[in-house]
């Protein structure tokens, strides 16, 4: 952006191939916010343009934790590990890009164009594990942002942190929507042997079309599959997450992801429905109208239906899957359909082999 204050506005959005915004939606933080206007040579016109193809700037920082913890009831992790912020895959539905405006960044087109890569996170956390209050239980990885988003094969961050926690035994969980994760298929495979790992895809549609509308820069849903049955092969555990499921837009899908990744490979599924919080209501109804203006009407009073008549209903045990008759049938349909296929539950994660690693001292070790 210009400045830490302000955020830049289109003057009129258009899908942005590539990208899951299509411009800088103003962050609740933002102290002001500047709005492009035509003083009659046309200048604003070139400038809009250029916003409008915006490159995807790493900003490389130096973490001062690296693990998360929260007491939600409706979340099955207690901790996790996030490597990076923002996230290059574009997922116009993404719950996570309100998390940018704490950084006056814009949840818009920011969350998908300025990253930030936590360097020292295999560091910290292998200091955060040696501290001698610390009791192990599974860490889920990457839940805010995808650990194998495209900058990965780069940074490899999300492979240090995996090696540390080899290391040590330390069980943990991913989701993903990369089929890059089949790089550390080794040591998954490895850790899976000792009941250290799970991995969950999440697979929104099957459509390739739909998929390069609403995440732009994820891996193919084919891709995921194909991902999927590798893990499976080797050994890792896999589940699925079809997730979110929109009313009107991949709703229908529902059934044929669930077969398709039993196929694949998948023992363990879920779902969630669609999240609007904050400025994810903004973002998401500027999607909705440039790719399905026919039907934004539509798809919104059915999202608001199962929100209690609102855009989001934060509250526990209802912002996942909604309520009312259209959340109720939802939830009928994959309980069906996760009967037909006969999906379970992935084995429990071993935090019995946890060894603390040792603390890194600035002295060299004699001995």
């Amino acid at each position: 952006m210009d400045s830490a204050h302000k955020t830049r506005l289109s003057l009129d959005p258009a899908a942005i191939k590539g990208r899951g915004s299509a411009s800088y939606v103003a962050g609740r933080y933002a102290v002001t916010t500047a709005q492009a206007q035509d003083d009659g040579w046309g200048s604003v016109y070139e400038d809009a343009d250029a916003q409008s193809r915006p490159d995807t700037v790493v900003t490389e920082e130096s973490a001062r934790s690296i693990i998360s913890r929260n007491d939600s009831p409706d979340i099955a992790f207690g901790q996790s590990v996030n490597p990076y912020r923002g996230c290059e895959h574009g997922c116009v539905y993404c719950f996570a890009r309100p998390s940018h405006a704490y950084l006056e960044l814009s949840p818009g087109l920011d969350f998908e164009t300025r990253l930030f890569a936590k360097t020292n996170a295999a560091e910290r956390l292998q200091n955060e594990l040696a501290r001698p209050g610390y009791r192990c239980a599974p860490i889920a990885l990457g839940i805010n942002t995808d650990s194998y988003q495209p900058i990965e094969r780069r940074y490899r961050i999300t492979r240090g942190v995996i090696e540390v926690l080899d290391a040590c035994s330390h069980p943990f969980s991913l989701i993903t929507k990369n089929a890059s994760v089949v790089r550390d298929v080794e040591v998954l495979a490895s850790m899976a042997r000792r009941g250290l790992v799970s991995v969950y895809f999440s697979v929104t549609t099957l459509d390739n079309h739909l998929s390069a509308k609403m995440e732009p820069r994820a891996s193919a849903p084919h891709s995921r599959l194909k991902a999927m049955r590798t893990l499976a092969d080797a050994g890792v555990p896999v589940g699925v997450m079809v997730a979110p499921v929109i009313p009107m837009i991949n709703d229908s899908e529902m059934e044929r992801i669930l077969a398709a990744a039993y196929e694949a490979g998948a023992r363990s599924a879920g779902y969630v429905t669609l999240r609007l919080p904050h400025e994810l209501k903004q973002v998401w109804r500027e999607w909705l109208q440039l790719h399905y203006p026919d039907r934004a009407a539509h798809v919104m009073s059915l999202i608001q239906q199962m929100q209690g008549g609102k855009d989001y209903n934060a509250g526990f045990g209802k912002r996942m899957r909604g309520e009312g008759p259209f959340a109720q049938l939802i939830q009928q349909r994959f309980q069906k359909a996760w009967r037909k296929h006969g999906f379970g539950r992935l084995p429990p994660l071993d935090t019995g082999r946890f060894v603390a690693p040792r603390k890194p001292t600035p002295q060299l070790e004699l001995f």
